[in-house]
């Protein structure tokens, strides 16, 4: 296995059926494309793979476990997407049981590879009531309109940054809640003053501040939706962890904002990189600078 001049015969590791395909024939499954199933290969040392040779799993899978400590199979179970006592269920049940572990070890390689790491445990689900009842926190924030000045009536870009930095901000943080058509004070006053033709209107003239002003890239992790509270429409936008920093272009100038308490603050300079390294170096999963 170490030594490059010498050519086995054999692989060091080989494919191997955890449901044996003799003992698989033996108990009537004889088609190709039953026993050949992605969730009822491994890879074992060739001497292994020898040993088991068509021997039901419950005659051999215990033993081999049994070489491990009781965290080293625990790891071998999770990383293998083996189901506890596979040895011990039903082909057709293992292969159900094997096939969503499979793809929890698949959607974790995904998570590390784009955003750093897994992502945040889903919290209790709170209502809109609950949400504007425990007022503005790190993770939610209230905005009356927007893009109208309620002072001028009038349409006002600072309007437009307002929800923009607070979107970004949640997008390089963990997350949170914008709603839009309540007071700071958490009472819904509704959307009639941004004056849109209809929902679908405020909706796409948010997209399209999303796309133009933090990028496309987030759109996947922005979730806008209407509900009704108090007699009033209010607009709800669920904003996921980003993938990487988002900055919001203001002019010619490019923002970088982050959650600080019930707050939205702005970083430059060092502070940007300094703040995505120890968010990195704890482990949280924030977003990564690609090089």
């Amino acid at each position: 296995m170490v030594d490059p001049a010498v050519k086995g015969s054999r692989a060091a590791l080989e494919q191997h059926h955890l449901f044996p395909r003799g003992y698989l024939a033996r108990i009537g499954v004889t088609e190709q494309r039953h026993y050949n199933q992605i969730a009822n290969f491994a890879v074992v040392e060739w001497p292994d793979n020898l040993a088991i040779s068509d021997k039901a799993p419950a005659d051999y899978a215990p033993a081999l476990e049994a070489r491990l400590s009781p965290s080293e199979a625990k790891n071998s179970h999770r990383w293998h997407a083996l189901p506890e006592q596979w040895w011990d269920m039903p082909y057709e049940a293992f292969l159900e049981a094997r096939r969503v572990l499979m793809a929890k070890v698949v959607q974790e390689a995904w998570e590390l590879l784009t955003t750093g790491g897994p992502a945040e445990p889903e919290q209790s689900v709170q209502s809109i009531e609950q949400l504007l009842a425990g007022g503005e926190t790190g993770s939610v924030e209230f905005k009356s309109t927007l893009r109208t000045n309620l002072h001028t009536g009038q349409p006002d870009e600072r309007m437009h940054l307002a929800v923009l930095k607070t979107l970004a901000g949640f997008l390089n943080a963990k997350g949170g809640r914008l709603i839009i058509g309540v007071t700071d004070s958490g009472e819904a006053i509704g959307l009639a003053a941004d004056d849109f033709a209809n929902e679908d209107k405020m909706a796409l003239h948010l997209v399209n501040l999303i796309k133009d002003r933090i990028g496309d890239v987030f759109l996947p992790y922005i979730h806008p939706h209407f509900e009704d509270q108090d007699g009033q429409r209010i607009l709800v936008i669920r904003c996921e962890r980003g993938p990487k920093p988002a900055f919001v272009k203001d002019g010619q100038n490019q923002r970088f904002y982050v959650r600080g308490g019930n707050a939205t603050t702005e970083l430059s300079g060092n502070s940007i990189t300094d703040y995505v390294m120890a968010r990195t170096s704890q482990g949280q999963g924030g977003p990564q600078f690609s090089g």
